[in-house]
């Protein structure tokens, strides 16, 4: 591992300095044009790795300088990286393939901090918007997303970023929550936005994103905007607890909230995302399958990457394609894959040949629980292992399992160097070794860097997020003697049959080695007896769907009988063609939830 020192205007990251990584520093205090002498930032240039997860606990130690921006701070410093000669240019900063189009785009960091400051000057100049006001951000995965990100957060404009598959109603909500100024879009999306901006007060600015011709009464043409802005915009000096994105939480277990993060939480807190979690560095290229809407495409489609000085790599389909998958991965250098575990599992089971991957390396699932079955089918594939991270919109990487973190049987594996995740009870005090309760992390004396700055105008359920010196996840789980952590489920989707407590997602794991089942989701239901009981919603892969449903039932009773133990098993199940879910994918078990208790409720 080597690393540079790279002259700046700001703050030591402490954390760089006195960190024993596994290499040598290089600590070149060469004059970059531009750049005024004073403190030094530490850029990765090799990246870094680690072999010891106890000894990265020892030593970490990253407290955050009082003012950063990530465009600035990394972007600006690899861009003059690149200029010196510091870093490779055999792959760029970004490199997207649009499938549409035809077309294959390659962007260097410098060129990304050209561009970025462009279109800051366009936001505040051509829009007269100023620092802190709210942006919608609704674009798909086109280079103007990760240059439009990059110019707000060199602009101290909050980002709220949003998914394409976004419709009218919730447009408006977000509108009127957020109270954004201005909105950025594709053509596709105008009809809605139009529809919910009719009584948008606040909103003084539609940018449209698109061929020139395609305008529309009452916007503004992105390429037009930017066209008349100077390529040279001082960046705002940022202080990295000031407010810099708003995700609104995906709706899982009720109505969505507006998550703020902070310019350190994650142009900072995501040091671990890359170095724990994904394990890149500057050399490897990344690709991450997240919706651009969804936070974790901010971790590992923008943040991550962009501060070990990895190339990004995107490409642009429509709709997900296993056979895609596989070409893509055999054809390109893509060294490291992120993919949600439902991803995953359709891929595997429409698509089970050998992959051959040109140069993958290190594979991880996130945004829901990896089950062990998936880990070995993927490891027969692929012949590599599947790694996993944990964390929330509220957070940055929270625990993961990777190539120094053993595999045991069940876990997310240890928590992230810079927490102490702990058990606690409803009273916030810490329970036993392999006792279940509510996965909280340490907020004092220190709070970590990477947790959320609060949910924005909601000050109730902020707090309500916090029991005496925790922020509690609002999922149960629990540790074992070796500090390993386990999974339960969200702490209102945990069922409590005849006294006992089962995690939907052990059962949902269960359900999905037959190779029946394409996808599962288990929830309480009613029952006279037990009080409730375990329900499971089934759907079955075409090629079964032949089988009688009295027959698969048992099968699948059974299997759960086996596989996990017999209180657990679905004592219902049903079957249906289709599965609610968010607009960022995942299962919606509320919504099955609601419609089991909703006639006692009445």
């Amino acid at each position: 591992m080597a690393s540079v020192s790279i002259c700046g205007r700001y703050r030591v990251f402490r954390f760089i300095a006195a960190h024993k990584f596994s290499g040598d520093f290089l600590t070149s205090e060469k004059s970059l044009q531009g750049c005024h002498s004073c403190k030094f930032i530490h850029l990765p240039i090799k990246g870094h790795t680690f072999t010891n997860y106890e000894l990265e606990r020892k030593n970490y130690n990253l407290r955050p300088p009082k003012n950063f921006n990530f465009a600035r701070d990394f972007i600006d410093q690899w861009a003059r990286a690149e200029y010196n000669g510091l870093r490779s240019t055999v792959n760029p900063a970004f490199w997207l393939m649009d499938e549409k189009n035809k077309k294959e785009i390659k962007l260097s960091f410098q060129q990304l901090s050209s561009l970025s400051q462009k279109v800051a000057n366009a936001l505040t100049g051509g829009c007269s918007l100023k620092r802190q006001d709210k942006v919608i951000v609704i674009l798909p995965k086109i280079p103007e997303w990760w240059i439009i990100f990059l110019a707000c957060v060199r602009a101290d404009l909050t980002i709220c970023p949003g998914t394409t598959m976004l419709r009218a109603h919730d447009i408006k909500h977000r509108l009127k929550m957020s109270g954004a100024k201005c909105i950025i879009t594709v053509p596709e999306l105008v009809p809605y936005v139009d529809e919910a901006a009719e009584n948008a007060e606040l909103l003084k600015y539609k940018i449209l994103v698109g061929n020139k011709n395609e305008t529309r009464p009452g916007w503004t043409h992105y390429g037009t905007l930017v066209e008349k802005a100077s390529n040279e915009f001082e960046c705002a000096d940022t202080r990295a607890s000031d407010p810099m994105m708003l995700f609104f939480t995906s709706g899982t277990t009720g109505a969505p909230k507006m998550v703020e993060h902070s310019h350190g939480s994650y142009g900072l807190g995501h040091i671990t995302t890359a170095r724990y979690m994904l394990m890149i560095n500057s050399s490897s290229v990344l690709w991450n399958l997240s919706d651009t809407g969804w936070a974790k495409s901010a971790w590992s489609s923008f943040f991550a990457p962009w501060i070990m000085g990895s190339c990004v790599f995107v490409h642009n389909v429509h709709k997900f394609d296993p056979l895609h998958i596989s070409q893509v991965l055999t054809d390109y250098p893509v060294t490291h894959f992120c993919c949600s575990p439902t991803g995953l599992r359709i891929y595997l089971g429409q698509y089970s040949q050998t992959l051959k991957p040109k140069a993958l390396r290190h594979c991880v699932g996130a945004g829901e629980p990896v089950n062990p079955e998936l880990m070995e089918l993927w490891k027969k594939v692929t012949g590599l292992n599947l790694h996993e991270g944990y964390g929330q919109t509220e957070t940055t990487l929270v625990c993961c399992r990777n190539d120094y973190i053993p595999y045991k049987l069940g876990s997310m594996g240890k928590s992230s160097p810079d927490l102490v995740v702990g058990i606690i009870n409803d009273e916030g005090k810490i329970v036993e070794s392999c006792t279940e309760g509510n996965i909280a992390i340490l907020t004092k004396p220190a709070r970590p860097l990477g947790l959320f700055n609060q949910y924005l105008n909601d000050p109730v359920r902020t707090a309500a997020s916090f029991l005496g010196d925790w922020y509690v996840t609002g999922d149960r789980g629990y540790l074992d003697e070796e500090d390993f952590v386990f999974f339960v489920g969200r702490g209102d989707d945990v069922i409590n049959s005849a006294g006992y407590r089962i995690g939907p997602f052990e059962v949902e794991s269960a359900l999905l080695e037959h190779p029946a089942v394409l996808e599962s989701a288990v929830v309480s239901s009613p029952d006279e007896t037990r009080g409730e009981v375990v329900k499971a919603f089934v759907v079955v892969k075409p090629e079964y769907r032949h089988i009688h449903a009295d027959k698969l039932t048992v099968d699948l009773q059974d299997l759960v009988k086996r596989t996990t133990a017999p209180y657990k098993y679905p004592r219902k199940i049903e079957f249906v063609t289709d599965l609610p879910k968010t607009v960022s994918g995942k299962i919606r078990r509320v919504e099955l939830r609601n419609k089991e208790w909703q006639h006692l409720r009445e």
